[in-house]
């Protein structure tokens, strides 16, 4: 087979390729679940997300950094977490679920 010819039928295997017929990924999380657009209509700027969803998941790290001492100076996650799920992924979800009141300048 010449090179054209490998060159076209990968292509072709590429084009018509589909994860989600094998089975083998899972839907990813984090950032694109939930979607980012809906998470912007909770927020008055893309800036303002970042903010929001940064210092709720600081709280959600202290709180799980203080879990061993006793100390529950912070409120955990407000949504189930997964395994494995880190901070700003529970934040994100937090936020896109309408469980936490935000005050824009705090």
């Amino acid at each position: 087979m010449s090179t054209s010819q490998t060159d076209s039928a990968v292509a072709t295997d590429a084009e018509t390729f589909d994860p989600a017929l094998i089975g083998g990924y899972d839907t990813p999380l984090g950032i694109t679940n939930p979607p980012i657009d809906e998470l912007l209509q909770r927020a008055s700027s893309k800036y303002a997300l970042v903010i929001y969803a940064a210092k709720r998941a600081r709280q959600i790290n202290d709180y799980y950094n203080q879990l061993g001492e006793g100390i529950l100076e912070y409120v955990g996650p407000l949504v189930e977490p997964g395994l494995q799920e880190k901070p700003l992924s529970i934040a994100l979800r937090e936020i896109h679920s309408d469980l936490l009141e935000y005050t824009e300048g705090e």
